[in-house]
């Protein structure tokens, strides 16, 4: 169990998951939804000028239409969801945030778009349908542990229908090699993005070199209250992965610099890949 004298050390990798605090914490979440919906905001979704422009890409790409099916893997409060649906798709958007996804229906109802919204884990949830193409969007494939990641992929195996493809994003060795350790505290006196008074923040980052992962740990301190949160981040390059894909019965069959499908460069700090269940 952490502590405030063991914060600062290095623990091993993937030792402790606290992703639900971060999303479901009451004051937190109301901050990430903030950060969702402004236009111009990057720590929770890209600015909304990108996501138009990679929602139309993969509209054109996939040729997404009326007839098809889709679903938005940790979708919150339904930014591409409700772009995709306008094309006529049926699209179904999975996040376990309850404000996002009561932002996600109200959206929805407006507009009287086709949109199924189901408040889950998507590590645990089992669709009944079937779907021509799965999304996850911003790299959240990247604080998954390795084993939750081939729980995941064996999620969408199973939920893809017969073709269907795969299109997710995930940060390279470039944001690992440009990443260096560091600390910081900061006091908050009339509170922020992590308590609404009064508090103190710690953050630590730390590099595994033979993972190519990083961990950013932060211990929030409030009056009467002392919380951990861990945020890992996998790197990857192509052959790795891609041996994760294969180890779960995919192939990687186009890759692009980010999910506008804009051509990969060697200093991108994201790819994205659009995957395929192997042909036997």
């Amino acid at each position: 169990m952490e502590t405030s004298n063991t914060f600062r050390q290095k623990p091993a990798p993937w030792s402790a998951s606290t992703t639900a605090d971060l999303w479901t914490d009451p004051h937190v979440s109301a901050q990430m939804l903030k950060f969702h919906l402004d236009p111009d905001c990057a720590p929770a979704s890209r600015p909304h000028a990108f996501i138009d422009r990679s929602a139309a890409w993969i509209t054109e790409h996939f040729q997404l239409r009326a007839g098809m099916s889709v679903c938005d893997y940790g979708c919150g409060p339904g930014l591409y969801t409700i772009r995709f649906a306008r094309t006529g798709a049926a699209v179904t958007g999975i996040d376990f945030s309850e404000r996002s996804l009561a932002y996600a229906r109200e959206t929805a109802g407006r507009e009287a778009l086709n949109i199924g919204y189901v408040l889950a884990d998507y590590l645990n949830h089992v669709p009944e349908e079937r779907f021509d193409l799965i999304t996850l969007i911003y790299c959240d494939f990247c604080p998954l542990s390795p084993a939750q990641r081939q729980t995941l992929l064996g999620r969408f195996r199973s939920a893809l229908k017969p073709g269907g493809s795969v299109l997710l994003d995930v940060f390279t060795h470039r944001l690992f090699e440009t990443t260096d350790e560091r600390k910081s505290h900061e006091h908050v006196e009339t509170g922020g993005f992590w308590a609404p008074g009064p508090h103190d923040v710690c953050s630590v980052t730390h590099r595994y070199d033979d993972e190519k992962l990083l961990l950013t740990k932060y211990r929030i301190e409030e009056p009467g209250r002392v919380r951990f949160i861990y945020n890992w981040l996998q790197c990857y390059d192509l052959a790795t992965l891609g041996a994760e894909f294969a180890a779960a019965g995919f192939e990687i069959i186009e890759t692009y610099g980010n999910v506008a499908g804009d051509p990969c460069a060697p200093e991108d700090r994201e790819l994205a890949i659009v995957a395929r269940v192997a042909s036997r």
